[in-house]
């Protein structure tokens, strides 16, 4: 809960319209009241869609009772795809990470969904906030770094929101 109204009190949030999000998994800090939250507000939130290649696409989350168990033990919703464009339209990206260091450089699983994701939002010149959701301890001094890396805007722990140095 501590890490949801940390996330609701950024502004990049607060004047969203469309926030592209995820369901957490297993250790990961809870998503689910910050997408009820935003989902009350009148935000569309958008959640990924794994595809067989890696790539994500995106479909509305309707709530919670509208979630079904797909591969790799994630959770996604269950209506119509929007196609991997879809997240174009997102005012913010949420992004789950393993760790992000002060330069907001983050730490992913490495799949490489999300650099798709980054990828495909630099190549159309959209600037969404980035976002990512973390604990406390997962932020560090420094995260291996490769070129196709995107830096994200805010890290968000239960502790605070912090803005990077990006």
């Amino acid at each position: 809960m501590v890490l949801s109204r940390n996330a609701l009190s950024l502004p990049e949030l607060s004047g969203a319209r469309t926030v592209a999000a995820y369901v957490s998994v297993g250790t990961e800090p809870g998503t689910r009241a910050l997408l009820d939250a935003l989902r009350a507000r009148g935000v569309r939130v958008l959640l990924p869609v794994l595809l067989a290649d890696n790539d994500l696409d995106w479909a509305p989350y309707e709530g919670a009772g509208h979630l079904v168990r797909a591969g790799r033990g994630l959770l996604e919703p269950d209506g119509d795809p929007l196609g991997p464009e879809a997240v174009l339209e997102a005012d913010a990206v949420l992004l789950p990470g393993l760790a992000v260091d002060a330069r907001g450089m983050r730490l992913g699983r490495g799949g490489g969904s999300y650099d798709r994701v980054l990828a495909r939002l630099a190549a159309a010149g959209a600037h969404p906030a980035l976002i990512v959701l973390l604990y406390d301890d997962e932020v560090v001094a420094q995260v291996p770094e490769e070129p196709h890396d995107h830096p994200v805007d805010v890290v968000v722990t239960p502790a605070a929101s912090r803005r990077t140095s990006r």
